[in-house]
């Protein structure tokens, strides 16, 4: 990645939902940045109170995990970042009355671009591992809350989101999730 001193917030066309370029100093030896600070993240808009670090581990290209989300009273915000590999880390806007209710959009976030994204609550959130051997690391602003947990099909036509994969890996909850329309997921704008 070429140094880049400033924190930067990059809007995209849902609302809400953030893409964060770290300010990274380098030089000869390496690089360093701050992962998080809670006083410039704020001033960039990203209010949330986080509570929780989560990391994923994917052994094979081609790996989809979600699409989840938490329904209220625990649904979660988060801030996504990729340590190794690259994914196509994929979002969708599910509250009822937002201007971009049933939008998705997808982000590469990779170690080498070092780049994160905000998700506010009321989207499921999902990825497609794009290398071997990812990980993945995640702050929520709730905790989990296994009574909560719900996923989506990957696949649902309500959607028509492009994977870029024909034969995902799918664990099998992921296997088995409902379309939205058939699930409990709701969530108001």
């Amino acid at each position: 990645m070429t140094p880049n001193n400033t924190l930067t917030a990059v809007k995209t066309e849902l609302d809400g939902a953030i893409i964060v370029e770290p300010a990274v100093f380098g030089d000869a030896r390496g690089w360093f940045y701050e992962s998080y600070s809670k006083r410039k993240y704020e001033a960039l808009g990203i209010t949330a109170d986080f509570v929780q670090d989560n990391r994923s581990y994917s052994a094979q290209k081609g790996t989809v995990r979600g699409l989840h989300c938490q329904l209220d009273p625990h649904a979660q915000a988060k801030l996504i970042t990729c340590t190794k590999g690259v994914i196509a880390d994929v979002i969708v806007d599910i509250r009822e009355n937002s201007p971009t209710y049933m939008k998705w959009i997808k982000v590469e976030l990779s170690a080498e671009n070092m780049r994160q994204l905000f998700i506010p609550k009321g989207f499921l959130h999902g990825f497609v591992t794009l290398t071997d051997e990812v990980e993945v690391m995640y702050k929520t602003d709730n905790f989990y809350e296994p009574s909560a947990d719900r996923s989506i099909a990957y696949n649902d036509p309500a959607f028509s989101i492009d994977w870029g994969v024909e034969n995902p890996q799918l664990s099998a909850k992921d296997a088995a999730a409902p379309k939205l329309c058939d699930s409990d997921v709701h969530f108001k704008y």
